[in-house]
């Protein structure tokens, strides 16, 4: 690591800091801050929140300068394209001062006759926090339900209007986010969670009368539910399932009132999705085909399945979209490290599969909004590192592409001066992990530039590439933004996944730090000014990778982090952790619980010197508690003390006391606590202007 410019003193030697002056001897691992009820847990983490705010007000102009700039190349006053239903147009409008956006609708033939469907701008006006998570249009139009959220805690309550001048009703509180439509114009189903904030049940609501009806609930603490539509509006389709293993059962939409018939029992480790087309089912599952395969079924007997897409060595096949004339599949090559879209034609005289073209190589393709069972016009979305969103209409028939619409960008730093390139690093035990760097197009020829790494690596995530306007400040300047895409995500398809997950985990860690090496040997980062981000699981990522190697990076961004992975996972009491069992293991055996502790980023500090950290949690966070990022902090401040003056950096710790597991819910707010993230990042990498002394 590099020293920084000069660090003011976090606190002079009159004053002490939080972490002395909240200590409890009898409690070194600082399980009391556990105790939200515990009035000392909020002054201690406010007092870290003014100790972070004066070590960084020296930083304060560049973050109202990253912030300026970050407004000036983005467009503020955004329209949504218009997504037709039957009877009416819908899209969103976010005012150019606006926080939260107001939906609008219009007839079909008559885009004169505007009509506000819900103002979230207005409801969110006394609410610190604002989420709709979900939105529920009546199959006839004639009402919208949606579910709300004003704490960021993902307790949710459901408002339903009937449109186009009825007052919001609230109908239910302490449900889950999901709602579904039946098509009887008088039915929603939602879910309701369990004392551990999992989703167990699915529940029924006649809005007429206001009666519920529990219509199926899980027992297995490791299952969460959830339901859906086909796209053909005939079923509803109700979904359980674990990390690695789930189970359908299906609902006549027009009658929901019918007892829910399960496709298939669970079968441990087999998971399956279906989708519907007058006649058969398509199921996507990888029962002896562990990267997937697609089989079809009689509609009358869906469990009965037929192979149509056989497995394939070197494709996962990641998802199945199905309309009246055939099936979008969405796949991903292990080898290009990329996702396809394949269109399979059923009701052409000869059955055809064919891809739809790439805009470039490495990207982002996904299915965009398109409801219309029976069109040939599908919607897309690409993006990437350097291609701005942008929306595109493919005529099946034709293959003609029409532009509909493209995220506008303004300034000096257009996506014309970007550059990518994707690289690979060779991991301890031979594999090749692929790494994406996107930079200015001017310093590739320059020599190593300071980079920022950033990871994930957990669940099957993928990292395909995306663009984002407030990374342009940090381009810039000169910073190289670069992506691992390590084991546990889903990058190079569904093995990729096994081999960082269990007892492959140790793979995410390693292969983190070998994508740093190899950006330093490609002679595209400075290895004495590279910083890690990483958020959530990627805080595990990135604080487990420091443990192994701290002295990689300059500094680290560690936001919402879990890193109390023992701890949590030995606590079936919190959200989240059962479900979990699958992915990092269960704790109640001992072969699973030593592999937790060995790399638990808390269980394995140690008095060395660390590079500076800005850790980031929030008080309502109910996937990642407060108190990991505040552990963190506390332990590391502490094991810091210990080491001579010249090897100690800060260990910053900012905790968003009105905001849940993604941050603040504004964009404005958001934006501006990302250009604090961003100016910390740019003084760690020595591009701040030096701070006073």
């Amino acid at each position: 690591m590099k020293a920084q410019p000069h660090i003011p003193a976090l606190h002079d030697a009159t004053q002490l800091s939080p972490v002395a002056r909240f200590q409890r001897k009898d409690d070194p691992h600082w399980h009391w801050l556990e105790n939200r009820d515990d009035p000392e847990v909020v002054a201690f983490l406010e007092q870290a929140n003014q100790e972070c705010s004066q070590w960084s007000a020296p930083l304060a102009p560049l973050v109202e300068a990253l912030h300026a700039g970050h407004l000036a190349r983005r467009e503020l006053a955004v329209k949504g394209l218009g997504t037709p239903l039957d009877h009416y147009t819908y899209w969103s409008e976010t005012a150019h001062d606006a926080d939260y956006p107001v939906w609008w609708r219009h007839p079909n033939h008559d885009a004169s006759r505007r009509e506000c469907v819900l103002d979230v701008q207005t409801r969110a006006q006394h609410h610190a926090f604002m989420e709709v998570a979900d939105m529920a249009i009546a199959p006839d139009e004639s009402w919208l339900a949606w579910t709300e959220d004003t704490s960021g805690d993902e307790n949710f309550e459901l408002f339903l209007r009937v449109l186009p001048d009825g007052d919001p009703r609230c109908l239910l509180s302490d449900i889950g986010p999901e709602l579904c439509c039946a098509e009887d114009n008088r039915t929603l189903m939602f879910t309701r969670y369990d004392d551990t904030q999992r989703p167990d049940s699915v529940w029924r609501l006649d809005i007429e009368s206001g009666d519920t009806a529990c219509i199926f609930r899980e027992v297995d603490a490791e299952f969460w539910v959830g339901m859906s539509k086909t796209r053909s509006r005939e079923w509803l389709v109700l979904e359980t399932a674990s990390k690695d293993t789930s189970e359908c059962h299906l609902i006549p939409a027009a009658t929901p009132e019918t007892s829910p018939r399960c496709v298939r029992e669970r079968v441990k480790g087999v998971e399956y999705g279906l989708e519907h087309r007058p006649g058969h089912f398509y199921i996507l599952h990888n029962q002896d085909a562990p990267h997937f395969r697609l089989d079809v079924a009689a509609e009358a007997t869906p469990r009965d399945w037929v192979p149509l897409l056989e497995h394939q060595q070197h494709i996962t096949l990641e998802g199945v979209d199905a309309f009246a004339w055939g099936l979008i599949i969405t796949e991903r090559d292990h080898r290009e490290a990329q996702v396809h879209l394949s269109v399979l034609d059923l009701d052409a005289p000869s059955p055809t599969r064919r891809r739809l073209p790439l805009p470039e190589a490495p990207c982002s393709l996904v299915l965009g909004d398109t409801p219309k069972f029976d069109t040939r016009r599908l919607r897309l979305h690409e993006e990437s590192f350097t291609l701005p969103p942008r929306w595109i209409e493919h005529d099946l028939d034709t293959d003609a592409r029409t532009l509909l619409k493209v995220q506008p960008v303004y300034g000096d730093m257009l996506p014309e001066r970007l550059v990518c390139r994707r690289v690979w690093a060779e991991a301890h035990d031979g594999e090749r992990i692929p790494v994406s760097v996107v930079a200015r197009d001017d310093l590739w020829e320059q020599g190593p530039m300071p980079t920022l790494l950033y990871g994930y690596g957990a669940y099957g995530e993928v990292l395909d590439p995306w663009f984002s306007v407030a990374r342009l400040e940090l381009l810039s300047r000169g910073v190289a933004f670069a992506v691992a895409h390590v084991r546990g995500g889903g990058d190079r398809g569904e093995p990729w996944y096994l081999a960082g997950k269990l007892e492959h985990k140790e793979n995410s860690f390693r292969d983190f730090l070998a994508a740093r090496h190899a950006l330093v040997e490609h002679g595209i980062a400075d290895g004495e000014r590279i910083a890690a981000y990483g958020a959530s699981a990627g805080g595990l990522l990135v604080s487990a990778s420091l443990n192994l190697d701290p002295s990689a990076f300059c500094a680290a961004v560690l936001d919402v982090p879990f890193v109390d992975v023992l701890r949590t996972m030995e606590n079936p009491d919190l959200p989240l952790t059962t479900a979990e069992y699958s992915e990092w293991g269960n704790p109640n055996d001992p072969e699973a619980k030593r592999r937790i502790r060995d790399y638990s980023p808390l269980d394995n500090l140690v008095a060395q010197p660390y590079p500076t950290l800005f850790l980031q949690g929030s008080w309502h966070d109910s996937r990642v508690p407060y108190w990991e990022p505040a552990k963190l902090y506390a332990r590391l401040t502490e094991l810091a003390a210990q080491l001579p003056a010249d090897q100690s950096r800060p260990i910053l710790l900012r905790t968003d006391m009105a905001a849940g597991h993604g941050g603040a819910s504004g964009r404005f707010k958001a934006w501006h606590d990302n250009a604090r993230q961003d100016a910390f990042i740019l003084w760690a990498l020595g591009l701040a202007e030096p701070l006073a002394r």
